[in-house]
């Protein structure tokens, strides 16, 4: 899910931006099935111009939670590649804390990564590694701590 609210908490009711179809993030999430919880942010694109610290989800769902998509979209006037990355650094610096001190993320999953040759797939957040140098080095930095953090659970803990 986008991570919008609904019904459940009416004052900060929302839609999602680009259609206007609304959905009930804590309501949905509360099914005793559902595993983990995941959000999604595109905030130079839902909410353009605004800033992003005030844009923070916090939720009462109490279980996992996965940041299955984000990104700087190219399409964006105040786009560059240090914008992107230092918005990367930031966000997957939180993801990593918040799971290190025990908190609910267990992730982060940046959108969207391409091969070369896939130009028709452009949405304006693509990321190609082998040309987006610096971005794939922020990447490959945060799979490894988030690696060694599972390492130390079962080092301590197997």
């Amino acid at each position: 899910m986008e991570g919008f609210y609904g019904d459940s908490m009416p004052s900060r009711k929302q839609y999602y931006p680009v259609y206007q179809v609304g959905t009930d993030y804590i309501k949905n999430n509360m099914i005793t099935e559902i595993d983990f919880a995941t959000i999604h942010a595109y905030p130079d694109i839902w909410l353009s111009g605004e800033d992003e610290n005030a844009q923070t989800v916090s939720t009462i769902i109490r279980k996992p939670l996965v940041f299955t998509e984000f990104g700087k979209s190219k399409k964006d006037p105040d786009y560059s590649p240090s914008v992107r990355d230092s918005y990367m650094n930031a966000l997957y610096s939180d993801v990593y804390n918040l799971a290190r001190n025990g908190g609910a993320f267990g992730g982060g999953m940046v959108w969207q990564i391409l091969a070369e040759g896939m130009d028709s797939y452009d949405d304006g957040d693509e990321i190609v590694l082998s040309k987006d140098q610096s971005t794939r080095a922020i990447i490959s930095q945060q799979s490894n701590k988030m690696a060694s953090l599972e390492h130390n659970l079962i080092v301590h803990h197997g």
